[in-house]
């Protein structure tokens, strides 16, 4: 269906509005059939975005789609999912950016079990997140006062505190597509931002946990995961300066 202005503007600051279909794939475990799509026409303005047509649908048309979101701004990452053929966020995704002159085609994020309509089961990623120690890795006595850092330390590592988890970035992987094993993006990033972090004592650990077969040396560098990433990490160099420290335990 080829997306039209409804009403044109007419006064000074009016916002346009525009027909728009979406086209979403659905999926319900309790049916026992397959997925199957199903298109809604919605009256939506130049203001909206993806994740404000889904909430008219669920709202007004079909109360049964399911999909996750949460902060709506971009920080929480619950709301990514496929967008013409894209991983992105839906909160973050503005309507009239997309081609309106045909469906917005909107599909769960690859990769992850499917448990209904745009929802996956995230316990795989999460569970490749929780094996690469995530957190401040120290020995000894409790510190008496904080542990300093220059800022010249904190830039080796600042670009990929930005994560968010939101999974785009590991679901839009292909060789995570074809081999659930693998770790995926998402887990490496949260490990440099570890190894690389000058307060940290487990990056030696970290390391051999990577250098496992469906480690960092799985990556075939197709630059899918920094395309996908809605924070802007340059998350194909990271996974390259985590080979280097592999190869050469610099770090």
């Amino acid at each position: 269906m080829t997306a039209t202005l409804e009403n044109p503007q007419t006064e000074m600051g009016a916002i346009p509005s525009f027909q728009v279909t979406m086209r979403v794939e659905r999926f319900d475990p309790e049916s026992g059939s397959g997925s199957y799509w199903q298109e809604f026409t919605l009256t939506m303005h130049g203001t909206d975005r993806v994740l404000d047509a889904l909430h008219q649908i669920k709202w007004d048309l079909d109360g049964s789609l399911a999909f996750r979101r949460s902060c709506a701004h971009g920080v929480c990452g619950s709301d990514a999912m496929r967008i013409n053929g894209r991983n992105r966020l839906a909160c973050k995704t503005l309507l009239k950016d997309l081609d309106l002159d045909k469906p917005v085609v909107v599909e769960p994020i690859k990769g992850l079990p499917v448990k209904k309509d745009l929802i996956v089961d995230m316990e795989p990623f999460f569970a490749s997140y929780r094996e690469v120690m995530p957190f401040l890795v120290t020995t000894g006595n409790q510190p008496s006062r904080e542990r300093l850092q220059s800022v010249e330390q904190r830039a080796v590592f600042d670009d990929t505190t930005k994560c968010i988890l939101c999974a785009a970035c590991t679901t839009s992987c292909p060789v995570f597509w074809s081999d659930g094993q693998y770790f995926g993006p998402a887990a490496i990033v949260n490990a440099h931002r570890f190894i690389f972090d000058s307060r940290d004592e487990g990056a030696q650990q970290r390391l051999q946990i990577l250098n496992d077969k469906e480690g960092v040396w799985r990556c075939r560098t197709t630059f899918n995961c920094t395309e996908a990433c809605p924070r802007g990490i340059e998350i194909t160099k990271a996974i390259a300066e985590v080979k280097r420290a592999i190869v050469t335990r610099s770090f």
